[in-house]
């Protein structure tokens, strides 16, 4: 492999797995917060322990994930120098706003949440949870704008070879920002609640705490219904606009190679020939691509041969072509993940709302345990979807992907940097994995305030009276 293949697959690797920490911060401050708001409410000591039990995970989660983030942007300098000598103008102020505020807000406030307990009144202290799940959106809100802008490319001009920074409010108002953006959030959210969905669940099998994991599960259900539900509307949106700005993405996801007809049938599944830019099996649902296109039954979807001749035309000779096995299917695992993901938060509100999480339902608690690795699949499918889409291209339009690596290096730095990034993450990740299997299995400290039976010797009948 040369220096852009190792440099691909290690920003690959380590994206995958410092995306594995993303969502769950999200996800977990946002229900930690819910909790603990109901806590002040409802004053309801068992809210106060759902917020403290949970945000254990949550700070495992934060103490591991800034590691992988560190590491992360690192590549930037050492495999993509050329990357970012001709957008960091652009690219690097949304990454620097990211760090220098959204994190150091989270940072910040989730100091002040785990040891104001007993020092900060309710309200400030809920205040600082709140400020923590802020925080959280505010760092992805961030980092999507940089990706949007690799996306579809707003707000710059060209000056002396480089992307120059000329309209910073166009970066944020980026129509595909406005739909990657609450896509991203909600799938991140849904993967914190079925994470405490799935733990809670597991609880609730083997008849552990059973008054605390309920409305656990019940809570987490609840929000990851909603999320797994709002995700494929922003979802579609998000398909319809990239017919418009990135259609080739759109047809390689498609596996369609000439033009659609009209109406356009959606392919299930497809026996791909890249090398004869043809598919020898195919499994359609007539009128489906269009209503998902266009959301109406007709209308013709261009292939990638047609789609390729015009940026012949637009961009100069080359292979447009993304890589269309993996566009295809990942674009498939991440639709099934989803569609999994609302079928478990469906049957999970039923039972919640029917008062049935007492009754026979092992097999539906064993696979809402299996269900935490939906999201974390969907979530990886569909960022392999969206960046394998946008090759050859780093910024869609602007610069490809191989006038992106760095000039200087050599396949054999590259290879180290590789096997030690990667290593380090699979670590980190192992470490997350056990430390959230230790705190399920210990479970929350349900133990009732010790009392000290004394004898009241003028009480009535010389009864024994309790105290604290």
């Amino acid at each position: 492999m040369d220096v852009l293949d190792l440099a691909r697959l290690q920003f690959a690797t380590t994206t995958i797995l410092h995306f594995v920490y993303v969502p769950i911060s999200i996800g977990l401050s946002l229900l930690v917060a819910i909790m603990e708001t109901m806590y002040v409410i409802k004053k309801k000591d068992l809210y106060k322990k759902m917020a403290q039990f949970w945000g254990t995970f949550l700070l495992i989660n934060f103490a591991l994930g800034v590691v992988t983030g560190i590491l992360q942007e690192f590549q930037f300098g050492m495999n993509w120098s050329d990357f970012s000598r001709f957008v960091g103008d652009v690219f690097g102020t949304p990454l620097a706003i990211e760090a220098l505020l959204a994190f150091f807000l989270e940072s910040t406030f989730i100091g002040l949440w785990v040891f104001g307990w007993e020092r900060l009144s309710k309200s400030v202290h809920l205040i600082c949870m709140w400020l923590v799940a802020i925080g959280t959106m505010l760092s992805a809100l961030w980092i999507l704008a940089a990706n949007s802008f690799m996306q579809r490319p707003v707000g710059y001009g060209v000056v002396n070879g480089r992307a120059e920074m000329q309209d910073f409010a166009a970066l944020l108002t980026n129509e595909q920002l406005l739909w990657e953006y609450p896509h991203t959030i909600f799938a991140a959210i849904a993967t914190g609640a079925f994470l405490v969905a799935g733990i809670s669940a597991w609880k609730l099998m083997h008849k552990k705490n059973m008054d605390f994991f309920k409305p656990s599960f019940k809570l987490s259900i609840i929000v990851a219904l909603i999320c797994a539900i709002a995700i494929p509307l922003f979802g579609h949106g998000q398909a319809q606009y990239l017919i418009k700005t990135q259609p080739m993405k759109m047809a390689a996801s498609e596996a369609l190679w000439g033009d659609s007809g009209d109406p356009a049938p959606w392919t299930v599944i497809a026996n791909i020939d890249p090398d004869k830019q043809e598919n020898t099996f195919e499994i359609k649902v007539p009128f489906a691509l269009s209503f998902l296109s266009y959301s109406k039954f007709s209308g013709s979807v261009p292939g990638m041969k047609e789609l390729q001749a015009e940026y012949v035309k637009t961009y100069g000779p080359g292979d447009y072509i993304p890589p269309v096995r993996t566009t295809f299917w990942s674009f498939r695992i991440m639709i099934a993940a989803g569609c999994a993901m609302i079928a478990l938060a469906l049957y999970g509100a039923y039972l919640s709302f029917r008062q049935k999480l007492e009754g026979s339902h092992r097999w539906f608690f064993r696979l809402m345990l299996w269900g935490i690795s939906l999201p974390f699949i969907g979530n990886t499918a569909g960022w392999i979807m969206t960046e394998m889409g946008r090759q050859p291209w780093t910024v869609f339009g602007l610069l490809q992907t191989k006038d992106s690596v760095s000039p200087t290096v050599v396949a054999g730095e590259v290879l180290f940097s590789l096997i030690a990034f990667t290593s380090l993450y699979l670590i980190l990740t192992g470490v997350l994995a056990f430390l959230f299997a230790r705190t399920a299995r210990k479970g929350p400290d349900m133990e009732p305030h010790q009392h000290t039976v004394i004898h009241d010797p003028f009480a009535q009948g010389g009864d024994s009276i309790d105290v604290k």
